[in-house]
């Protein structure tokens, strides 16, 4: 029997993306596809990305399942909805991580924690010391930090009143996932 050597993959970096506040309109509780509404900057930020040969996935917190104000048939429902919607741009995400915990639950995949950062960056032979997290939250760039990532805060959902007093800070400031897009691109090598 002749055998070859194992071939070690190269680990690639990431680009996780919050989904509420980051690529689609903030709406408390998502609950209906038709209320879907993309952000400006989310398709030409996430063509960047794309056309650069970045793995993208969304990493979502999705509590008003674990709260009873949806099921987690809809939450995958809108999801299709979204990425139908970004198929259709031509762009297309790498996979879909959500936790539907309630806060109150201590899980280990509610953002931020890093379990479905974990599972995304196996799924998707990345590298999370080369990554980096999109977000309009702190739990979003405390997640960022606690994997090692480069972490970026967008001034759009809750991103428009974050405060820099809390204890975790960004890498970085942009208005959207545009200029997000663009200082990844520029840093990606650094």
């Amino acid at each position: 029997m002749i055998t070859s050597p194992l071939v070690p993959c190269r680990l690639r970096p990431l680009v996780l993306l919050d989904r509420d506040g980051t690529i689609i309109q903030e709406v408390d509780y998502l609950s209906a596809k038709e209320d879907l509404v993309l952000l400006s900057g989310a398709i030409l930020g996430l063509s960047l990305l794309r056309r650069a040969g970045l793995s993208v996935a969304v990493i979502s917190n999705q509590s008003g399942v674990g709260r009873g104000l949806f099921s987690e048939a809809t939450l995958i429902g809108i999801n299709e909805h979204l990425n139908a919607i970004l198929v259709k741009e031509g762009i297309a995400i790498d996979g879909m991580y959500y936790c539907t915990h309630r806060p109150d639950e201590n899980c280990t995949c509610r953002k931020p924690k890093p379990s479905l950062a974990l599972k995304a960056a196996a799924d998707l032979n990345g590298d999370l010391r080369r990554s980096f997290m999109v977000g309009d939250r702190p739990c979003d760039i405390e997640l960022g930090k606690n994997i090692g990532a480069r972490t970026i805060l967008v001034r759009t959902g809750y991103g428009q009143s974050y405060d820099f007093n809390v204890s975790v800070t960004p890498d970085h400031v942009v208005a959207d996932l545009e200029e997000a897009a663009v200082w990844i691109l520029e840093n990606l090598q650094k």
